[in-house]
């Protein structure tokens, strides 16, 4: 029970690395205010952390927008008087399309929630914080945040950019008692590779998946638990003396590069 008595922010909490993230807090004691889209699978967070008998609280909000974030985070205060963890995971894909072509209204509304979306958390999570005498975010990037990857540039400019937010929030923040880390997941069971495995492959989309999950060295996509895990841990006490951390999640498929 790592986070008895701890209140968790989780955005993007209705999607597959999200609910994983509130099941694993909520197994754990957190109290949880889950954030995502409005019109989102929100009830499905809910339900998840009502099962291990916690308090939870839903927010429909646009993690881009300043009103929305500063509107969540104010939710938090005033439901549980404090914040103390803060996973700030909402994304999108965005298209697949070579740079050249890409739209540029599709190119910015990338940018928008997976960076602008991710400074705007700690920037107004970061002073909830402080009041309560410190705490943990933890930044979701992606492998395609330390690597290229054809056909994703706005996603892959995007990632790179939550890693060079979390390394530079984590020399900010450190003074006040917030430590920032960020984890990196490769190929997850989510909606998200379903979509990429279509626009990459089309009606041949299940043969893009086993190609995929074939160059990881172990031979399978990840689970959306097995990033809750990890994120849990850099969440916690015992993770104490990590700070400004970019962690992979992701079989070792990025450990030749």
């Amino acid at each position: 029970m790592r986070f008895q008595d701890k209140v968790v922010v989780v955005t993007g909490a209705a999607g597959g690395i999200g609910l994983a993230a509130v099941r694993r807090f909520a197994s754990e004691g957190a109290r949880i205010l889950a954030v995502d889209l409005e019109g989102s699978s929100l009830d499905a967070a809910a339900a998840e952390a009502h099962s291990f008998g916690t308090e939870v609280f839903t927010h429909a909000a646009d993690c881009s927008l300043a009103d929305d974030v500063s509107g969540y985070v104010d939710r938090c205060v005033r439901e549980f008087g404090r914040c103390d963890v803060l996973f700030n995971n909402a994304g999108i894909e965005g298209l697949i399309m070579n740079l050249t072509e890409y739209p540029e209204e599709d190119f910015d509304r990338v940018i928008s929630v997976n960076l602008r979306g991710v400074w705007l958390g700690m920037k107004y999570a970061a002073p909830a914080m402080f009041a309560s005498g410190g705490g943990s975010i933890v930044n979701t990037a992606s492998t395609a945040g330390l690597i290229g990857a054809r056909g994703l540039s706005a996603y892959v400019a995007s990632k790179h950019g939550v890693v060079g937010l979390t390394k530079s929030a984590a020399l900010e923040l450190v003074p006040q008692g917030v430590r920032v880390n960020a984890v990196c997941p490769s190929p997850i069971e989510t909606r998200m590779m379903r979509s990429l495995e279509e626009g990459f492959g089309g009606d041949q989309a299940e043969m893009i998946r086993k190609d995929l999950a074939s160059r990881n060295p172990m031979g399978r996509y990840g689970e959306p638990e097995e990033v809750a895990a990890l994120v849990a841990f850099l969440a916690s006490d015992d993770a104490s003396y990590i700070n400004g951390g970019i962690y992979t999640v992701d079989g070792g498929s990025t450990g030749g590069r």
